[in-house]
Formats: C-alpha cells, structure tokens, sequence
C-alpha cells in the first residue's frame, strides 16, 4: 500500500449540511460511508484506501461498521483501522466512527446474541482491530428475544460508562421494542442516541410506527440499504451482471428478485421520474430516504470513488415537489423485488 501522507482538502466541510441526530447534540452528514459487504480481505487495499480519503474530503465523517462486515467477518473493521492509522492521526475527532454487535462471530454460546458478555466482548476486539481506544457509536445490531433486555441495555450503558463507546445505539428493532430499549437505558441514564433500521423506497417498514416511535423519543435514524442492495440503481436492469450479489449463492438477493415483472416495472418508472429530476436511479433513492428529518443520515457503500462521488452528488438536489412525491408513491411499494 502506498505510503503518501495523506492532506485533506481544506473545504471539505464547505458545501455539507450537517443533520442532528434526534435531540442529541451530535450531528452526521446525510449521507455516510457504510462498509457492509464491500472491504472485505478481496478488495484491494489502496482501493479501500483511496475510497475513505475521499469520502472525508466530500465532508463524510461517518464511518459505520460491524464486527462482522467483511468478508470474513471482522475484515472490514481491520482494513478501517488501518486506513484511520495511516491517515487520520490527526483527525479522529472530526470522525464519527461506529461499529455493532449481534450476530455470530465466534462459536460456542458466548459468540452471538445480546447477553452482557458477548456485547462487551466482541466491542473488545472491535476496538484492537480498529486500533482505537473508544468508538463513538456503538450499536445493538438486532433484537434477542432469548436475552433480558434489561441485561442487553446494562451493557451499552457500560460500554459508555467505561470509555469504550461515546454513545449507543440499536439496529432491527421493533417499534415496541425501541420504546422499551430507550426506556431501560433512560433509566440508567445513558440516552439511547439512534436506531439503525433499512429503508428503502422497496422497504418502507419503518412508516409503520418507528418513524413516530424515533420522534417521540426525540431520536435519529440512520437508514441502511437505501438503495435495496443495488435494485434501485441501474445494475439490473438489464439482467443480473457477472460478480454482482444477486449472481451469488445464497446472498440476500437472488436472480429471482432480479427478473420479477414488477420489480423491472417499478424501477424503470422510477428512473423515468429520476431523470426528470437530472438524477440517476440511486441518487433519487438516497434523496427519497432522507425527505424525512427523523432520517439523520443514509448509509452507503462504495466499490469505487467514482461510485461514492455519484452517491455524494445526490445532496445536489434533496427537495421534491409533492407532485414528486405523488408519482414515486405509485412505484416505490413495501416489497418489491422481494
């Protein structure tokens, strides 16, 4: 890897509007950089490199991860800490760098779920792979009906009581269940900061109480896979391409979801209402997502610069008519491609 000290640009915060998170005092830009899927052991390094050193140059201060992004899991947490060694000594205070725990990691019991072990555990090793004393969100990634959640929430309270995390956060919940989360850790007196859920105009689960559920508590939400995992970009329009998710087995998006009528109906109409806007498909999504103010920030990935600039580009153009509104209603329905 290329050794060249890294010097950002020094209008790098010039043309980013910042959003709060919730009633919290933190802000995040719209748009984040998600490394889900896309740095694992197979991408080659100076790529990754070059991909985080722009992001921050276009004002992308978010970083967000898991223990088990990769391929394989806990990859991408390295190949970032790395990145942050090599080139942001001097700038982590100008990170938001977060990271989650809740799926498998090791095996045995102690490896999976939401008991104080596994949480505090798995933030332990995030931390040494990411080279970093503290992160500054750390989430629950899923509900575990098998854990107390008393017992989940004690455990980010601590993370933020012992300096390992600034705050906290959960990802899957319910509706039902944030309300209770927020309540526990209110109680305990660390404020639960944001819920991490999908959304997409494919996806609109959240606009069934956990979008009023997120302003009553005066929280954020951080939206992931706004752009379904590539069905609303361009990629399958013609057909599922060679090396893309859908063309592997046993992902969560198939060659089925690719070719149903309805999915290509929908999208393609989209993209019609896009290129009235001079969008393409996946600006108009990541646009969409964050018509919302409870919407904090929108969560991408990038396998190029070029990709993550296209992505950026789309705070170029947020408002939308309701006559807009009106249109992408017609297409951008809960379930589509599934």
């Amino acid at each position: 890897m290329s050794t060249d000290a890294f010097v950002p640009s020094p209008t790098r915060y010039a043309d980013t509007t910042y959003r709060r998170v919730g009633r919290s005092g933190v802000q995040l830009p719209p748009i984040s950089l998600g490394f889900w899927q896309n740095f694992g052991e197979d991408r080659e390094p100076q790529t990754l490199r070059s991909i985080v050193r722009r992001a921050f140059d276009l004002g992308v201060t978010h970083f967000d991860l898991a223990n088990n992004y990769g391929p394989p899991p806990g990859s991408a947490e390295t190949h970032v800490g790395r990145i942050l060694a090599q080139d942001f000594g001097h700038h982590r205070d100008e990170i938001v760098v977060s990271t989650k725990a809740g799926y498998r990691m090791w095996p045995g019991p102690y490896g999976d779920g939401g008991s104080r072990k596994y949480l505090l555990n798995s933030l332990d090793q995030s931390l040494r792979r990411l080279g970093l004393g503290h992160v500054d969100i750390f989430y629950h990634h899923r509900e575990d009906p098998e854990t107390p959640l008393e017992e989940t929430m004690a455990a980010l309270d601590h993370a933020v009581r012992s300096g390992r995390a600034q705050y906290v956060g959960i990802s899957n919940y319910s509706p039902e269940r944030t309300r209770q989360a927020a309540e526990i850790l209110a109680d305990l007196g660390t404020p639960l900061l944001i819920h991490q859920p999908s959304y997409s105009m494919f996806n609109r689960h959240i606009e069934n109480g956990l979008v009023e559920v997120a302003e009553d508590l005066g929280i954020g939400l951080a939206a992931f896979s706004p752009l379904q995992q590539g069905l609303l970009t361009s990629k399958y329009m013609s057909g599922v391409p060679h090396g893309s998710r859908a063309s592997g087995a046993g992902g969560s998006l198939t060659e089925r979801q690719v070719h149903e009528p309805d999915y290509q109906t929908r999208a393609r109409s989209l993209t019609e209402i896009a290129h009235a806007r001079g969008q393409s498909l996946a600006q108009l999504a990541l646009a969409w997502t964050l018509r919302n103010p409870t919407v904090t920030t929108s969560l991408v990935g990038a396998s190029s610069v070029h990709q993550l600039e296209q992505n950026v580009a789309t705070l170029e153009n947020l408002a939308f008519t309701d006559e807009e509104l009106t249109r992408i209603d017609r297409f951008a329905i809960d379930g589509t491609g599934r």
